[in-house]
């Protein structure tokens, strides 16, 4: 990333999620969770780890029993919502389709 990302307004925040199924916006972060055997979960981390690292923005990654959780918000923004997270949402959607993983409905997240 080159400089400080604009932060998007809630009509641009709205537009790109709707154009990502199965992203929730909490708060001024986009949350999808996927489940898979837990090793596959583990790679799955890897693989987005490894993304997340050529493309210089990284999400908050949360791992359980067959369960992995992508939380994405752009600190250099102050915490806000910026094209980048939506950029990494499809990089993450684009691995998990590679690696079949299957996206899980949201459970009650705290904001």
């Amino acid at each position: 990333m080159s400089g400080i990302p604009r932060p998007l307004s809630d009509a641009q925040i709205t537009a790109c999620l709707a154009e990502l199924p199965g992203w929730t916006r909490v708060g001024d972060e986009i949350v999808k969770a996927f489940k898979d055997t837990y090793h596959e979960c583990v790679h799955f981390a890897v693989y987005v780890a490894a993304k997340a690292q050529e493309v210089s923005h990284h999400p908050d990654i949360h791992l359980t029993w067959q369960r992995i959780e992508f939380r994405i918000t752009t600190h250099d923004a102050g915490g806000k919502l910026t094209e980048a997270d939506f950029s990494l949402a499809r990089h993450i959607d684009a691995i998990a389709m590679a690696r079949g993983a299957t996206p899980e409905a949201m459970r009650d997240i705290p904001g």
